[in-house]
């Protein structure tokens, strides 16, 4: 950072000590001299000049006080007769700080008060500087005019610059504002996108390995008992499970290398409802009966997301049926693509979907399915039948033209 900007920080955030430094600045110049040289009636001239000096020292912290304290002494030498002093001149300060820091009321009636102050003060004291004869009759007013308006537009200039510093300050303060709210807005919105792409891994994670593992637990099963009676059918089944884990593993990696960024990874075809078939022959080397009805055909094309979401849809109905039904079930998937959009249903006659006491995350295949036909302004509705077993029904819109 260059060395000026770093003195203007520090300007902006020392205030106190620059108004301090400042008061003891004036204090040795324009006050010490007169004690040190004991000159007449120093005593009130030291005595003026401190009290003026010392009220800068808060001129912004506390600058009506600031203001009032000058303005009172000041009104107190002009109703008690006692001369100007050299410090005098922090009046203008003082106006400075009033249009700079103060409100609005208070900047507009200190420039009001020195206009009029300074009028008086120099028909007051024009005997000293030579603009009055006997202190009360003006000798030249072409001469009074010229002080008069000369003082006048130092106290407008004070009060300018003031007022110009002002709306700097404020332009400053809504910038940082403003800056502010923006890196709020853009942290929130970090935190939104973290959390959907959370969401987002989730639902992968959940369809992919919820699915695999519900199939190669059915199949061990299956193969455990079947080991003793027809060893041949459990080594059939153990082959359904390699397949299984070799086709849930090659989705796994497609999943990292999708958050990874790997570009050969992201491109490989997610899977459409053209896969529901193979889907389906997985579920039914598990041991249950699943029959799948297409009725009707798109009146248009469903995005490729959409496609993934209905198939998702149809992948979760069916590991909820092995993960839940029992055995011994009977499933149908329909497919019936109407109107407004595509329908799934997919019911069983199994024994519902109650999970076991012991699983972890149950029900979180229901609002993954609801999260993501949302995306596609769908709906879900999944519960019991009233003649036993579980029902899932989908909806998912056309895209509009």
């Amino acid at each position: 950072m260059d060395i000026h900007l770093r003195i203007a920080r520090w300007l902006r955030t020392h205030p106190g000590t620059i108004d301090l430094c400042l008061a003891l600045a004036i204090l040795v110049v324009f006050v010490l001299p007169f004690a040190a040289g004991g000159a007449q009636d120093y005593e009130i001239v030291l005595l003026v000049s401190t009290v003026l000096v010392s009220a800068l020292a808060v001129r912004r912290s506390r600058p009506i006080l600031s203001a009032g304290v000058i303005a009172g002494v000041s009104v107190l030498q002009l109703v008690t007769g006692v001369e100007p002093v050299p410090t005098q001149f922090v009046i203008l300060i003082t106006l400075y700080t009033l249009a700079a820091y103060a409100p609005r009321w208070a900047s507009l009636g200190s420039l009001g008060l020195a206009i009029a102050g300074t009028a008086i003060g120099l028909v007051r004291y024009g005997e000293n500087f030579g603009l009055t004869g006997d202190g009360s009759v003006l000798a030249t007013v072409p001469l009074f005019l010229i002080v008069l308006f000369f003082a006048e537009s130092l106290v407008l200039l004070a009060w300018t610059i003031g007022d110009l510093a002002r709306s700097r300050r404020l332009t400053y303060q809504a910038l940082e504002d403003r800056a502010r709210r923006l890196e709020v807005e853009r942290q929130q919105e970090r935190d939104l996108a973290a959390a959907d792409e959370r969401s987002h891994i989730a639902r992968e994670m959940h369809d992919i390995v919820a699915h695999s593992l519900s199939v190669i637990i059915t199949q061990a099963d299956g193969a455990r008992y079947a080991s003793v009676q027809r060893p041949e059918l459990a080594v059939q089944t153990l082959g359904t499970i390699a397949d299984t884990g070799r086709g849930s593993l090659r989705e796994m990696r497609r999943l990292l290398g999708v958050l990874r960024g790997d570009e050969d990874a992201s491109t490989r075809p997610l899977p459409t409802l053209d896969d529901v078939d193979a889907l389906l022959h997985s579920v039914r080397s598990a041991g249950v009966r699943v029959s799948c009805r297409r009725l009707g055909s798109p009146r248009r094309e469903l995005p490729l997301g959409a496609e993934l979401t209905a198939y998702r849809v149809v992948q979760e109905s069916l590991t909820n049926v092995l993960k839940h039904a029992g055995a011994d079930t009977s499933t149908e998937v329909c497919l019936d693509y109407g109107q407004r959009g595509l329908t799934i249903m997919v019911d069983d006659d199994g024994r519902g979907a109650a999970p076991d006491p012991g699983t972890a995350g149950a029900g979180q295949g229901i609002i993954g399915m609801t999260e993501r036909v949302r995306l596609y302004d769908g709906t879900v509705t999944a519960g019991p039948r009233s003649g036993g077993g579980y029902s899932v029904n989908a909806f998912i819109p056309y895209t509009q033209a």
